[in-house]
């Protein structure tokens, strides 16, 4: 039965003005920006990856795994994940899409799990088939697992070669992040199935995990390719200030506990890193902290002016910070002020940027210049 015309002319008002309401223009050093509402009522989403036809992955820390439509329509949870340690700062946190995902359909994604001693950082890998994971196995554990809630880390990147980092954190445990006969406080890197390359600078050495790139890290949960360098770089939260962005090289030491930017909690002083020179030292810090976690080089149109430029979601920062880049230097930052805790940056194929806020009622935001369409 065909509709009354004033029902469709309500509608056709009605629908414009929802849009409307989830739509916002901030200011920005660079220009006006438009953050729209794509999805919500995600649960402390911590991720964000593109499938080929347009469609999002989204996790949620508490231990789901979504799939977003292109008009934001969240799907039910996927069924499949392995058992996931949801307390405190754990729970389901990385994914991203195998390089060869149109003919395998095969994703990974990092977790928290359970286990003897405590909980410590997984990554699993699995088939996404409809709405489901297949054919789930764990190719990497964080060892040992250790009690407490704090400090899982991570985030997961494929090099061209094929080789996959994965970054952690030291648990809020300090030391071990000094010790590598652990996992902990360190960047590991692996094959796709979990085994170790050869050519890792630790591998044959007496005492030290095989899996180990760099260490002496804290807490990372930013970590991203260059394209045109394919070189690997991460943003690591430091103690109360100090937060570092640094390019983690083959088996050097970044110095955490030993050295920090900031001060521990208590007020305890923390050497500079610059009085201790046989570490390696970052690229660039930041005091007060911006809580870096997430970050993507901007590549796309859209944003013609950021083109090359790296972009850092930040929890305390609560918006997105943009660095410009002259080879391993950082010559200027913009703070792109959202007022919500960002956990997550993406490019979109659409070149726009999308974000995740970090809250028990989360959004998926899309940011793009003032006026675009």
């Amino acid at each position: 039965m065909m509709r009354p015309l004033s029902s469709l002319i309500l509608a056709a008002l009605i629908v414009p003005a929802a849009a409307l309401a989830q739509e916002k223009v901030v200011d920005t050093p660079s220009g006006r920006i438009k953050v729209e509402t794509v999805a919500g009522n995600l649960d402390h989403p911590w991720a964000l990856e593109f499938l080929p036809d347009g469609r999002m992955l989204v996790t949620e820390r508490p231990g789901r795994l979504r799939i977003v439509s292109q008009d934001g329509r969240l799907s039910e949870p996927l069924d499949g994940l392995p058992q996931i340690y949801s307390e405190g700062q754990g729970g389901l946190l990385d994914i991203t899409l195998d390089p060869d995902f149109q003919e395998n359909q095969q994703l990974y994604f990092s977790f928290s799990e359970e286990g003897e001693g405590g909980a410590g950082t997984a990554v699993a890998r699995g088939r996404l088939v409809d709405n489901r994971l297949e054919d789930v196995q764990v190719i990497f554990r964080q060892q040992p697992k250790v009690s407490g809630s704090k400090h899982f880390g991570s985030r997961l990147a494929f090099a061209p070669d094929g080789k996959l980092f994965v970054t952690l954190a030291e648990r809020f445990k300090f030391d071990p992040a000094q010790d590598l006969t652990n996992h902990l406080g360190a960047v590991v890197r692996i094959n796709p199935d979990g085994s170790v390359p050869q050519d890792n600078p630790f591998v044959g050495r007496q005492n030290a995990r095989p899996e180990i790139w760099s260490y002496g890290h804290r807490n990372i949960q930013a970590a991203a390719l260059q394209p045109d360098s394919n070189t690997l770089w991460i943003a690591e939260m430091g103690p109360r200030n100090g937060d570092e962005l640094n390019i983690p090289e083959a088996g050097k030491n970044y110095g955490w506990p030993v050295v920090s930017w900031g001060r521990h909690y208590d007020g305890t002083d923390i050497p500079d890193p610059p009085t201790r020179p046989e570490f390696a030292q970052a690229i660039h810090h930041w005091t007060p902290v911006i809580s870096p976690s997430g970050m993507t080089f901007y590549t796309g149109d859209l944003f013609s002016d950021w083109r090359g430029s790296l972009l850092i979601g930040g929890l305390s920062a609560q918006g997105v910070v943009r660095l410009t880049l002259d080879g391993r230097q950082v010559t200027d930052e913009e703070r792109i002020s959202l007022n919500q805790r960002i956990r997550e940056v993406q490019q979109g194929p659409d070149g726009a940027i999308y974000v995740v806020t970090d809250e028990s009622s989360g959004e998926i935001l899309r940011l793009t210049p003032a006026g675009s369409r």
